[in-house]
């Protein structure tokens, strides 16, 4: 198993933010701490330092689209809409299909950076399962395992 799989724990985190009725500093530090892979590395600093600045800033909905342009920047926000006491938000690698053609990521709740960041999370849980193998691994067969031929052409 990966390091990246290993620390990532979807319904965890996707259960704290269901249930979070405002989103703070240190969830969305442990969001960006299970389920990014990318915002550490050396080679991204400037992202990363732009996002810790609107984190620091409390600006979360631009942080959670700045991380999203980090780690999965063949996503799009595809719709924001606001319904009965809800924000509704939705992701798309294909934003310019239909919505009854496009496979779209969406999720809800009643803080705006909060579903954001929970269709977020939920579009990493897509692409780390995507990043699996779609083959499984071949093991050699037991040593005791021994075939036989069991036709029977009469």
């Amino acid at each position: 198993m990966t390091a990246a799989l290993r620390d990532y724990d979807p319904p965890s985190l996707c259960g704290r933010l269901c249930n979070a009725r405002t989103i703070t500093r240190t969830l969305m530090l442990d969001t960006i701490e299970h389920a990014c892979r990318r915002f550490p590395s050396s080679g991204q600093s400037q992202y990363s330092a732009r996002i810790m600045r609107l984190i620091d800033a409390e600006a979360w909905c631009e942080a959670t689209l700045a991380l999203m342009q980090l780690e999965l920047p063949q996503w799009q926000l595809r719709r924001i809409a606001y319904d009965e006491g809800e924000w509704h938000c939705a992701f798309s690698r294909e934003r310019e299909l239909p919505d009854w053609l496009d496979d779209a990521i969406e999720s809800r709740h009643a803080d705006l950076a909060l579903a954001l960041l929970s269709a977020f999370v939920e579009v990493q849980t897509l692409a780390v399962e995507m990043s699996r193998r779609s083959v499984p691994c071949v093991y050699p067969p037991d040593p005791l395992y021994e075939p036989i031929a069991c036709e029977n052409f009469n």
